[in-house]
């Protein structure tokens, strides 16, 4: 078999089979594939796409590439979160202590921010101490005790993803279906999971800036989830705001506390509270998502979530005195009001731009290399559809630097829009989808 076929083939828009799928992802795996036959193979799927036959079969073949994580021996579903990343977005730090606190099991691989979306491994390092990088063995200690582990991918779980990843960020083939999906479920089924409920992001703050793009995604995940043998369930929620209040990485991990402790309400709450509710479901905790979202909230009420989260943050090796007093969290002493230069109704709140502001304070990154500053962001205090007055604060922002504090209020200028008329009211979740209401499965 050679290469040089198998990329004709996706030029010409024919389907490659499972034997073609499984040389090439071999050959990356093994480097006999030099790199600019696959990059040539991944620009003639960005242009042609796949059927779903194919993406499965890409998707089981990248799984196989690398080590599996497996939980045979632990009784019950094991079950884990996706997001495709936003601003002001901490629901894996609030569903997941919830999740574990029912006895479902959540082996959590978690990724870092790039750009101007946050990562849940750099908010959990903000927490002095906190460990992500785990070794099997600690990976499975933490888990075995606390139902609940969050680490980072390791070199041996889905290898030729990282590869691959590396390479369609080069050469501008990140933005393919089928490769998405097959690199988000490639490391997610990696985990061992029994069910996987996905937030699809959809608007400014979103890697997907349009409903269809969104749907189209979301389908396919989950009819590729499905053949796999998975439970997926795919929420399409909206990111042309940020979900929070508090974007940057010490002050998201404190409204995750906040949310954690039954203090803080919203869209961050309101939608944690829903995935969490869609894993209690699928992992067979409850009959339906009324029964799951009471019992999620009466884990917040009763203070179990917030107990959970501590435990974590202690197996992990962090400071746990953070939970209880989140001023122990590294925070920049600066701050600078970002007001409202007359009065009226947020008609626009754009995440992308809010996003910016907090990555050219340092709370992002620009490249992969770049490092992050945990006590630099901003909180808001208005969102869409909130009055305010001329010379109020709009958000205030925390900040080591004062050139970098200006800057982040040029992006904030551009962020909001302030006007007379009530906005359109906008819809947290757009869609929902679920393998185990659709016909769509791969046989």
């Amino acid at each position: 078999m050679q290469m040089v076929e198998l990329i004709r083939k996706k030029r010409d828009r024919q389907s490659l089979n499972d034997e073609e799928i499984r040389f090439f992802v071999e050959g990356v795996r093994t480097k006999r594939i030099p790199d600019y036959q696959t990059t040539a193979l991944l620009m003639a799927i960005w242009l042609n796409g796949m059927e779903d036959g194919e993406t499965l079969s890409l998707t089981e073949q990248m799984l196989h590439s690398g080590d599996l994580l497996e939980w045979a021996d632990l009784p019950g579903s094991k079950v884990d979160k996706h997001s495709t990343g936003g601003v002001g977005d901490t629901t894996s730090l609030i569903l997941a202590p919830i999740v574990a606190s029912t006895g479902l099991w959540m082996p959590m691989i978690a990724g870092r921010g790039l750009g101007h979306t946050g990562g849940t491994l750099d908010k959990l390092e903000s927490i002095p101490g906190f460990c992500v990088n785990l070794d099997r063995h600690r990976f499975r200690s933490i888990l075995t005790e606390a139902h609940l582990v969050i680490g980072g991918q390791t070199e041996t779980i889905a290898p030729v993803d990282k590869k691959l990843y590396a390479l369609r960020d080069v050469t501008a083939t990140v933005e393919s279906i089928p490769l998405i999906a097959s690199s988000i479920l490639s490391k997610k089924l990696a985990e061992g999971i029994d069910a996987l409920v996905l937030d699809i992001k959809v608007g400014s703050g979103a890697f997907m800036k349009t409903p269809k793009q969104a749907g189209l995604l979301a389908h396919t995940l989950v009819r590729i989830g499905a053949g796999a043998g998975k439970q997926v369930t795919a929420l399409v929620t909206n990111m042309d705001q940020p979900l929070g209040t508090h974007v940057g990485n010490s002050l998201e991990v404190i409204e995750a506390v906040h949310v954690l402790s039954g203090r803080s309400f919203g869209d961050l709450a309101d939608l944690s509270f829903e995935l969490a509710a869609h894993l209690l479901v699928m992992g067979g905790k409850c009959d339906s998502m009324r029964q799951a979202l009471s019992w999620v909230r009466g884990i917040v009420q009763r203070g179990e979530a917030l107990a959970k989260f501590r435990q974590l943050v202690a197996l992990q090796g962090g400071d746990a005195g953070c939970v209880d007093d989140v001023s122990r969290l590294p925070l920049a002493d600066q701050t600078h009001d970002f007001t409202a230069t007359k009065r009226g109704i947020i008609q626009r709140l754009d995440a992308e731009r809010v996003g910016s502001a907090a990555m050219a304070l340092g709370a992002g990154r620009r490249t992969a290399e770049d490092r992050i500053d945990p006590g630099v962001g901003l909180i808001l205090h208005g969102k869409i559809g909130d009055r305010v007055e001329k010379g109020r604060p709009l958000a205030t922002i925390f900040y080591h630097d004062a050139g970098k504090c200006k800057e982040a209020c040029g992006f904030l200028e551009q962020a909001y829009l302030i006007g007379e008329a009530p906005p359109k009211k906008m819809r947290l979740v757009r869609r929902v989808l679920s393998s185990k209401k659709r016909s769509e499965v791969i046989h």
